[in-house]
């Protein structure tokens, strides 16, 4: 993810002490936390590098679960509401472990996304999802809207 791009195009105010970042896809400030930092850092890349139409990402999807509620961090749609990324976002001091992948995994029984995307703003990891066959592929590089609609 190219910092100095998403960085220096993230809006934040100050109120009362805290600070508040604008979240661009819900069109609000949120209190400025590292995962948060971190969402909108990748969201912008998406947006701004790699063409992702920012009317096609949801962000806080609600799923219910057997005895509880889950929320995504942000789910990538195509053109006819189907989901194709599911992106899963730690602060930067959180190690990226298995129990992460099994938390987005356990996300993705729901929307049966061709694509899984973990970030802590320092690495990135883009798996290719092959349901059928139940196994993965790790992508070098996070691919283009246009690769992902092309299913790469």
């Amino acid at each position: 993810m190219k910092d100095d791009i998403s960085s220096k195009k993230l809006r934040i105010v100050t109120k009362e002490g805290k600070k508040y970042i604008f979240d661009f896809i819900r069109k609000k400030y949120l209190l400025l936390t590292p995962e948060e930092w971190v969402r909108q850092k990748i969201l912008l890349y998406l947006i701004e590098e790699k063409k992702y139409p920012q009317n096609l990402i949801r962000v806080e999807q609600k799923l219910k679960g057997k005895k509880q509620f889950f929320r995504t961090d942000a789910v990538v749609y195509d053109r006819n509401g189907v989901a194709k990324i599911i992106i899963e976002c730690k602060a930067e001091n959180v190690k990226i472990t298995q129990d992460v992948f099994e938390q987005i995994t356990k996300y993705n029984i729901q929307f049966m996304a061709p694509y899984l995307l973990v970030t802590n703003g320092l690495k990135n990891y883009f798996c290719k999802i092959n349901h059928n066959e139940s196994s993965y592929e790790f992508l070098k590089d996070i691919p283009s809207f246009s690769e992902i609609i092309a299913g790469i």
